[in-house]
């Protein structure tokens, strides 16, 4: 047996082994692991080639200051190459600035190449992957890449092309170029022939996906299509463009020894000191000086960082890491707002109550951070008492779908006691009951626990500023159930009342052998008196609605249905109710 084993060792020197060590390109890579991005099955391979278009489509528009009108048009077009698979085209088409035909080889054909790679903004794209991975779906199971038609402001006709990826060099190929009359003053379409399946609802769906996607983008129009719905047209209801702030630098104290050796690589033979004062951000001179006195040596603040050893680099980066440092600025976050986020809620469905939180930019993990909560109950949503909460997830305003259990904003939601804000919950779990949960979180820095960005990683900070947020939701939604609660207490003793009276007077009048005068009177008066105070009651509560109806009119529904104002006639009126009766 030994000997047999020795054999087959000998005839596998290592000198044959690495001969077989090739150098892959990014590309390569990619084809060959594309479930690490979103197509790991037919039915996330649909839905992350409409994520990655629209993201795209948003983050042109906005950063040009065009409110996005975005047309999605999906169809099943027969059998797939693959087993158990639809031939799916997906088309989605944007009025955003266009592209110039010299870069939809790159946009669509290349890994990695993208003007938001490593930039610090709260742009939904960031390395450059999501797009090239679709494009190679697509050529990979139809043999044919994105059709890609774009034409910009200085551009007399729209340009299109088919683009494909060179997988063994990573870059976009070109094939059948044309130009043709569009009417489109610019824009870009792209449509995409991938076998896939498509699932309508669910977290992992489409409408799932295309809803949460107009939620938090409240400045977006969208019409879609898709197989057996009828079209559908969602009108925006904010005309203000999101500025998306200006970038910032990564935060030292974020950094592990192999990041920061290989961020350093990139700014070539500068000093150490311009480097840490360019490359990070809140690195000031009073930084290095302190930097000195806890050991850092007077020589090596100049040297330039080509002249560094790993060994220096060891000795500086502990240096850093146990030298206090100013927090990043939270001025480079983008909030969706309260009055924006109410509104956009109200056109998912017909709403009887919501509570909105945009809490204050704050710092989680040295890296700037904001959370904004919207808790809602939708009438179409009242059959579904026993069934858990819909959570909607989102990260830089994407709607998150996949690999829940695991994300911070799930932790985060199953660490609040929701039983004291009036919901059911079972231990361990999120509440019950027919409300929507929709969780932003926002930042130039975003760490997601895998490369298809499906979930947030869940950092004890990250979890309790999100813990916070629907702590403060929470507490609206409590003060409207208790409203709720005291309201419908009043009718049942009503009820009673109106019930049980007349066999009291009844009982009384036989008991006193009074004449059956005395009992109209008791009878007459008892009504009377439950009349008046019905009347009255019922009277400052019609007011109240009425007066809400009025304040959501001109506000275009933005009136909240808990704020303050309403619910102090609401209280009015029913104590008046209880303590009158």
């Amino acid at each position: 047996m030994l000997h047999s084993v020795l054999k087959r060792v000998e005839i596998h020197p290592l000198n044959k082994v690495m001969s077989r060590i090739i150098k892959s390109s990014t590309a390569e890579y990619f084809a060959k692991n594309l479930q690490q991005v979103g197509f790991s099955s037919a039915t996330k391979a649909v839905l992350t080639t409409l994520k990655e278009a629209i993201d795209n489509s948003l983050d042109a528009c906005e950063q040009a200051s065009i409110l996005p009108d975005i047309i999605v048009d999906i169809q099943k077009l027969g059998a797939g190459t693959g087993k158990n698979t639809d031939l799916i085209k997906i088309v989605v088409q944007d009025n955003g600035p266009g592209i110039d035909p010299d870069d939809i080889a790159k946009v669509f054909g290349e890994y990695l190449a993208s003007s938001k790679f490593g930039k610090g903004q709260c742009t939904r794209g960031q390395q450059g992957i999501g797009i090239s991975a679709a494009t190679t779906w697509a050529q990979l199971t139809q043999a044919r890449g994105a059709i890609v038609t774009t034409k910009t402001e200085k551009m007399r006709k729209a340009f299109k092309a088919q683009i494909d990826v060179d997988i063994k060099s990573n870059s976009g190929l070109v094939k059948a170029k044309e130009t043709f009359d569009w009417e489109a003053k610019h824009g870009t379409r792209v449509e995409f022939l991938i076998d896939g399946r498509v699932q309508l609802n669910g977290d992992g769906g489409i409408l799932t996906y295309l809803e949460g996607t107009v939620l938090v983008n409240p400045h977006l129009t969208l019409t879609y299509q898709l197989p057996g719905v009828e079209s559908v047209r969602i009108e925006r209801v904010s005309e203000v463009v999101p500025e998306v702030p200006e970038a910032t630098m990564p935060h030292l104290h974020t950094f592990k020894l192999g990041e920061f050796i290989t961020h350093a690589a990139l700014y070539g033979k500068i000093s150490l000191d311009k480097f840490l004062k360019v490359g990070f951000s809140r690195v000031t001179d009073h930084v290095i000086k302190d930097l000195v006195k806890n050991g850092l040596k007077k020589d090596l603040v100049h040297k330039p960082l080509t002249a560094f050893s790993e060994e220096d680099f060891k000795t500086i980066f502990k240096i850093l890491q146990d030298t206090p440092m100013a927090a990043p600025s939270t001025k480079s976050v983008l909030t969706v707002g309260e009055e924006a986020l109410g509104l956009s809620i109200q056109r998912l469905g017909e709403v009887d109550f919501f509570s909105v939180v945009t809490r204050k930019p704050a710092i989680c993990d040295y890296k700037p951070t904001v959370v904004e909560v919207a808790i809602a109950r939708f009438k179409n949503k009242a059959s579904e008492h026993d069934e858990p909460v819909q959570v909607l997830r989102f990260a830089n305003r994407v709607p998150l779908q996949f690999d829940k259990a695991a994300c911070a904003i799930t932790k985060a939601i199953e660490s609040v006691n929701w039983r004291a804000y009036g919901l059911q919950q079972p231990k361990g779990s999120v509440p019950v009951g027919p409300y929507v949960f929709a969780v932003s979180v926002t930042s130039p820095f975003i760490k997601f626990k895998n490369a298809s960005k499906e979930t947030v990683d869940a950092s004890d900070e990250l979890v309790e500023e999100i813990r916070r947020a629907l702590i403060q939701a929470g507490q609206k939604l409590s003060r409207y159930i208790n409203k709720e609660q005291r309201e419908a207490d009043f009718e049942r003793k009503l009820a009673h009342i109106e019930q049980f009276a007349p066999i009291l007077v009844e009982t009384l009048v036989r008991i006193a052998k009074a004449p059956h005068s005395r009992k109209l009177k008791a009878e007459e008066g008892l009504k009377k008196l439950l009349g008046r105070d019905s009347a009255e009651a019922e009277g400052k509560l019609q007011q109240a609605h009425e007066k809400l109806e009025i304040a959501k009119s001109k506000q275009k529904g933005m009136s909240k249905l808990s704020s303050d104002a309403e619910n102090e006639e609401l209280d009015d009126a029913t104590e008046s109710r209880d303590e009158e009766n």
